[in-house]
């Protein structure tokens, strides 16, 4: 590939738009360009990059007996409504209307293409296991797209599918793809960590995400060094003391209502002349779960985590209410709200477990400028379903071990599900088993990311002079430097270098513009291919050239009959693979 016929624009500034250092470098190296928000054109460079990971992610698909699907993007109404995302996904999905006025959507995944296959062509157990997959473009409409290709409205995503008859199917085949993610990710270069994390509209029994560890995520993550203990702050759970002071003991005094007018908040509760701490006080909040009223309550000095709010509630949407939603199922507005007195009103009511036993508390009246005092958990909300509902912190005892949490941000690059009856059983995917009876497929579903495998790599591998691509997923793997093009006899020496390594399958991209050397040397480091190889005259007079690993500090100085052994040993040594 020659630098003077290819399509490769770099930029010296960084994009005003970029914040994350993937979407910088990716623009400015040349890799990707902006069309609209959230949709990008994958450039020559790109392009090799993303196609070298769907290589790595086929290859190891097809080990564990994957078969390759390429399903329909296009989907009809009908099946979407089957399974019960058609209204669940909500804005999230696109959607439109064919010339006859037929109701279709852009795919954001395939459960419900590939259930409708499974439930058309499988019979009997006998025809199980399987594990379908696909690599093919998605579409989110996407409400706050940004970060280049970290979140974005059309994205490539391998997603893959296993039918089994029952839990022990199962778990066979999510671990089977567990263990292949972790060679995917591997081989890309990337640096994970597998976390417990929330199913979400996916459904089903549990999950668990590949993270890659980075400020440029947009995930929190609670580990414990201790344990090895790892999960998404969505499922992250913790130990926590509870104030001694609230613990019941003896018969709590009877309720007190006591006005406060104008005080909304915990803090102005908080505050003189009213002295209620964010310990003592209960946060209530009312969403809206499947079109149904959701009262949930913490402690005051607690972020509500509506994650586990969703999970405790068995929502499949789950939505802050709106103010007339509120006012018309507490009777007051945000404020004042609390839990007591809702038993026997219909409304599903939700208390953090953290509170449970605790007395002496506060909350809203619901009544405007109203709350109550004295309130007593046991007593007074003995009518709440108990649950984990808070977010958790860092510097909280781990679950497992005790020792101190740590949260920080993650790039999620692979999620996988274990879906079990969720969609076989509402879109009648059914097999026979071995006695003659009917018994629905017991499925999961493995998503992974394509350019979010190229962004996270950049994540990784960048300093201030650019990209330092991995062998394995780099678009080349040399930068061919000749520093004087204007010289004969060192524009000759790097095409014989060129149709060398070329020939021997190491694959280089030849800087043969007239250039200065400055110039090329910052491209080079932009790009970020794994080597460099600079033809200049005076090295060339002891028939030599320079070589340099990309991000390493020292150049070497190696014969040119050294030049191709050493540069496939080196594509070999870092997980690529030459291309004879």
């Amino acid at each position: 590939m020659r630098m003077s016929k290819s399509f490769t624009p770099t930029l010296k500034e960084v994009p005003a738009d970029a914040t994350v250092a993937s979407h910088q470098l990716l623009v400015r190296a040349g890799y990707i360009r902006q069309l609209a928000a959230g949709i990008y054109s994958i450039l020559p460079l790109g392009q090799r990059s993303i196609l070298k990971i769907t290589a790595v992610v086929r290859e190891e698909m097809n080990a564990i007996g994957a078969q390759e699907f390429y399903l329909p993007a296009l989907n009809p109404r009908e099946i979407w409504e089957e399974s019960g995302r058609w209204t669940m996904m909500g804005e999230n999905m696109f959607r439109l209307k064919d010339r006859k006025g037929a109701d279709l959507c852009l795919a954001m995944t395939h459960e419900e293409v590939f259930t409708v296959l499974a439930r058309a062509e499988l019979r009997s157990y006998r025809q199980l296991p399987q594990a379908w997959y696909q690599i093919q473009t998605k579409f989110r409409d996407e409400p706050r797209p940004k970060s280049g290709l970290l979140r974005v409205r059309q994205f490539t995503m391998k997603d893959s599918y296993s039918f089994d008859l029952d839990r022990a199917g199962l778990d066979k085949s999510f671990e089977d793809h567990r263990q292949a993610y972790v060679r995917i990710f591997g081989r890309c270069g990337l640096k994970t960590i597998q976390v417990e994390a929330h199913s979400g509209a996916m459904g089903g029994s549990g999950s668990t995400e590949f993270m890659v560890p980075t400020d440029a995520g947009e995930d929190l993550i609670a580990s414990c060094e201790n344990c090895g203990y790892a999960a998404n702050t969505e499922k992250a759970e913790s130990q926590v003391d509870t104030t001694d002071k609230y613990k019941a003991a003896g018969e709590s005094p009877p309720l007190e209502e006591f006005a406060t007018p104008g005080v909304l908040t915990i803090e102005a509760l908080s505050a003189k002349p009213y002295g209620v701490t964010a310990d003592q006080q209960l946060k209530t909040l009312v969403y809206v779960g499947d079109d149904k009223p959701v009262i949930a309550i913490v402690r005051g000095d607690d972020q509500l985590n509506e994650a586990k709010l969703q999970t405790a509630s068995g929502a499949s949407v789950l939505r802050p209410a709106h103010p007339d939603e509120i006012q018309r199922w507490m009777g007051a507005r945000p404020g004042s709200l609390g839990g007591v007195g809702l038993s026997g009103k219909g409304l599903r009511i939700f208390i953090d477990r953290r509170l449970a036993g605790l007395t002496g508390l506060v909350t809203g009246a619901n009544r405007d400028g109203f709350h109550l005092r004295n309130v007593s958990v046991p007593r007074d909300l003995s009518h709440a379903t108990s649950a984990d509902l808070r977010m958790v912190n860092a510097g909280e005892g781990c679950p497992r071990c005790g020792s101190p949490l740590t949260v920080a941000k993650a790039l999620e690059v692979g999620h996988i599900f274990k879906l079990g009856t969720r969609y076989s059983e509402t879109m009648g995917a059914r097999v026979l088993d071995e006695s003659g009876k009917e018994t629905p497929i017991v499925m999961g579903s493995y998503g992974i990311g394509i350019e979010r495998i190229l962004a996270g790599a950049v994540e990784l591998h960048h300093d201030g002079d650019g990209i330092r691509m991995p062998m394995s997923i780099a678009p080349l793997h040399v930068a061919l430097l000749p520093l004087q093009m204007q010289d004969g006899a060192v524009r000759d020496a790097a095409e014989r270098l060129y149709r060398k390594l070329t020939d021997a399958g190491v694959e280089v991209l030849l800087d043969d513009r007239d250039e200065r050397a400055g110039v090329k040397f910052k491209d080079a480091d932009l790009i970020g291919l794994p080597l460099r190889i600079a033809v200049g005259k005076k090295g060339l007079a002891e028939g030599k050239v320079e070589w340099k690993q990309r991000g390493a500090n020292e150049v070497d100085l190696i014969a040119l009959t050294e030049v191709v052994a050493r540069a496939q040993s080196a594509v070999r040594d870092g997980g690529g693979r030459l291309s004879r």
